[in-house]
């Protein structure tokens, strides 16, 4: 019998696609799926971006690393996690040791087109955007580099070709059974 593969977690900017990747990765590997941004939230009782207006940024950051802790012992799971989710090291070190960490890197000026009319991002919630992306991918690249097993270039193709090039990476690495 083969065992159970490890969690898998997905890291990357906001809008990076980690979300409709991650999920369908589980579906593909047939491993059970976790947004820890919608975890934190049914935690929580109200949106991110709420909480984020009223309790601030440090208060939501202990919340995300309490959900990480918990999620990232999980095995046989797909993880999505928050954009900032790397910014602690506690985090980047749960994430690297107890997953398979897949870097999804998106450039900034992409990730603007994708998400230009979003209004349920906090951190957007700026003047300019595309600098405020642009100032994240500077400062976040290195720690999703540092943290990740793989990285993927998310450019243009489609979910399809993106989940077929990660379960490719996994295993042949032997992270997950092939099939």
């Amino acid at each position: 019998m083969v065992p159970e593969p490890a969690c898998i977690a997905l890291v990357g900017l906001p809008g990076s696609g980690k979300t409709t990747v991650g999920r369908q990765l589980a579906r593909r590997l047939g491993l059970e799926y976790f947004d820890s941004d919608h975890v934190i939230e049914q935690r929580l009782g109200c949106s991110i971006r709420t909480y984020f207006e009223h309790e601030g940024e440090d208060r939501f950051r202990d919340v995300e690393s309490a959900v990480l802790d918990e999620l990232t012992q999980k095995t046989g799971a797909v993880i999505s996690t928050g954009g900032g989710s790397v910014l602690r090291e506690a985090n980047r070190q749960h994430l690297h040791q107890r997953c398979q960490v897949v870097y999804l890197n998106a450039y900034p000026d992409d990730l603007f087109r994708r998400l230009r009319h979003d209004v349920n991002r906090p951190l957007l919630q700026v003047a300019d955007p595309l600098t405020r992306l642009r100032d994240l991918h500077a400062v976040r690249d290195p720690l999703y580099r540092a943290t990740a097993h793989f990285v993927v270039e998310t450019g243009r193709p489609s979910v399809a070709t993106l989940v077929n090039m990660i379960v490719m990476q996994l295993e042949l690495s032997g992270a997950v059974p092939s099939r």
